[in-house]
């Protein structure tokens, strides 16, 4: 696949659940309207032969339908660390996942969550990280207020009322950290799912010289004012779906070509926002199977 280049994907899997729904749910998750509203429109929806109770099932986040790879899996050594961030919060914490047979030095990638804290799928895809030889860090911007609570409602209410700054900023001090790992290679990578893409796309404009490759799915850009800084290289994964982030798309694009930065786009459609969190009714396991897979190859073209 050449740089400078989008391809679009197609998918076959069955929806029955409508289209509105899952923008609901998105909006939701967003902070775009509140969860008394969601549920009144989910309830407006049961009507028409959908039970409020499979629609929330299948929207609302199953944690344990989501682990791949067990905390206990003998391939691999799981642990809390911590790191320091004098511009953020004064410290930060991330879990840090590590295989336990390295052969040499290991690359090195930063798990970036959504918008509501280090929940389980996020240590999962840690843990899928290092089951491949990949050093993970996840860490958890929840942390000052003490970690994600247990559940998405208060990790996004309490996410959104943190300085999205000094987060930012731990993200980069996570990432610095990270890169200088004693069992790594020097190589750093950034993998991160909506706010979390939205977090690798800052760290190529903030860090452009200590990213090797970042990809993110479904991330809005970084601010106007750092973007003519990234160099990539960057894989960008789409949801056919996703209008909100996908409409800020063209102009980034612009950027990156102006900047001749190295990169590569993906827009898998028929696909929803969320598409390879395999916890809730969004996830769609072909194209997720697909994106990870391509995701894979890419830090391992470049970090290795």
């Amino acid at each position: 696949m050449n740089s400078n280049s989008k391809q679009t994907e197609s998918s076959t899997a069955i929806r029955p659940i409508p289209r509105e729904a899952f923008d609901w749910y998105d909006q939701y998750a967003h902070g775009l309207i509140d969860r008394r509203t969601f549920m009144s429109r989910l309830t407006a929806l049961a009507a028409t032969g959908f039970s409020v109770s499979l629609l929330t099932a299948a929207l609302l986040p199953d944690y344990a339908q989501a682990e791949q790879v067990s905390f206990n899996d003998p391939a691999i050594k799981a642990s809390f660390v911590k790191f320091p961030s004098p511009k953020g919060y004064g410290e930060g914490r991330g879990y840090l996942v590590v295989p336990r047979q390295l052969k040499g030095k290991a690359p090195l990638v930063l798990v970036v969550h959504e918008n509501r804290g280090l929940n389980p799928y996020i240590k999962d895809v840690a843990r899928r990280l290092a089951m491949k030889g990949f050093i993970a860090l996840a860490p958890d911007a929840l942390y000052p207020l003490g970690g994600y609570p247990g559940n998405d409602d208060d990790g996004r209410d309490m996410q959104s009322s943190m300085d999205r700054g000094k987060i930012e900023e731990d993200f980069i001090a996570a990432a610095r950290f990270l890169k200088k790992h004693e069992s790594g290679n020097g190589k750093l990578g950034a993998v991160g799912f909506c706010f979390g893409g939205y977090i690798v796309n800052m760290l190529a404009a903030s860090i452009p010289d200590e990213l090797d490759a970042g990809v993110p799915f479904y991330g809005t850009p970084a601010a106007k004012e750092l973007q003519s800084k990234v160099k990539g290289p960057l894989m960008l994964q789409f949801a056919g779906l996703d209008d909100r982030v996908n409409a800020t798309w063209p102009e980034y694009e612009k950027v990156l070509k102006a900047n001749k930065a190295e990169y590569v786009a993906y827009v898998y459609e028929g696909v929803n926002h969320g598409f390879h969190n395999d916890s809730t009714g969004r996830y769609s396991e072909k194209e997720a199977e697909l994106a990870w897979s391509r995701t894979l190859e890419f830090f391992n073209k470049y970090l290795s």
